[in-house]
């Protein structure tokens, strides 16, 4: 989640895109409910991830 705020912060998330990042990954149980995250919201995250330096999603799981 720490992450997620840093993406927030550094302005390369929304804050609508933190939120429903951060919502989805909260209510998910297992890392498999996690990789059933919308499109969407892969999207946000793996661009955010790359600016940041790593990248993230459902082809590196």
């Amino acid at each position: 989640m720490r992450t997620l705020n840093e993406m927030l912060a550094k302005k390369l998330l929304t804050p609508d895109q933190h939120f429903e990042i951060l919502s989805w990954a909260t209510r998910a149980r297992t890392p498999e409910k996690i990789m059933e995250m919308p499109p969407h919201l892969w999207r946000s995250l793996e661009l955010a991830s790359v600016l940041m330096g790593f990248e993230v999603g459902p082809a590196n799981a």
